[in-house]
């Protein structure tokens, strides 16, 4: 699941900044804390995009900016469709043990339409329902389901699946009714503060467009 969860957010930061050199791309991502809770070694991040520039997922460009020669990173073709691929999972896949993944997936959910994250999101949905259904309820749990603190623990992942399944009913009534807004040409209700990095990041990558006569 790592090896997933790092190319869903290598590829995905790269489809939310692109053109954007590797720096840029891993001081984000460490802005996420993605070491803590997607367990991505911020060191293994520039290892990464030459791994996904070999198997053609992203198009790297040597450019010269002033006087340093900078690498500059866009999806390709084959790039989108496999984030594409990986985000859909992401967010349709259920492990009640594990949400890294979906995570990573929901936090990018700015690169999907409306249209397409309430198809993912209300899969889930549905698929959550089945994982809820599937655990003992309390009552059944009384009985003899094993020693008491292993039923305990068990109940704290059926009780977790059920709070995540409240969120995510809320998250889609939310996305329906307008007031959680995501499509890039929404207003958001919110702007980086004056100081963020990303204003740079900005200015950097009208920079690179010009320099790729985009």
């Amino acid at each position: 699941m790592t090896a997933h969860t790092t190319r869903l957010l290598l590829l995905g930061a790269v489809a939310l900044f692109e053109p954007v050199n590797g720096y840029q791309i891993r001081r984000e991502l460490v802005s996420w804390q993605v070491d803590k809770w997607a367990h991505v070694n911020p060191g293994s991040i520039y290892h990464g995009l030459a791994t996904l520039t070999r198997q053609q997922h992203l198009v790297r460009h040597d450019l010269l900016d002033g006087a340093r020669e900078v690498a500059v990173y866009e999806l390709t073709e084959e790039g989108r469709a496999e984030l594409d691929r990986l985000m859909r999972s992401s967010l349709e896949t259920v492990d009640p043990y594990d949400r890294v993944a979906f995570h990573a997936a929901f936090s990018m959910l700015p690169l999907f339409g409306k249209k397409a994250a309430l198809e993912c999101l209300e899969a889930r949905r549905l698929a959550l329902e089945e994982t809820v259904d599937q655990f003992p309820d309390a009552e059944t749990a009384k009985g003899d389901l094993g020693p008491p603190h292993a039923v305990r623990s068990l109940m704290l992942w059926r009780d977790t699946a059920v709070t995540e399944l409240a969120w995510l009913r809320q998250t889609l009534h939310d996305i329906r009714d307008g007031s959680l807004r995501f499509e890039p040409d929404e207003d958001w209700g919110w702007r980086p503060p004056d100081d963020d990095p990303g204003w740079q990041m900005n200015i950097d990558r009208e920079k690179y467009r010009a320099l790729l006569d985009r």
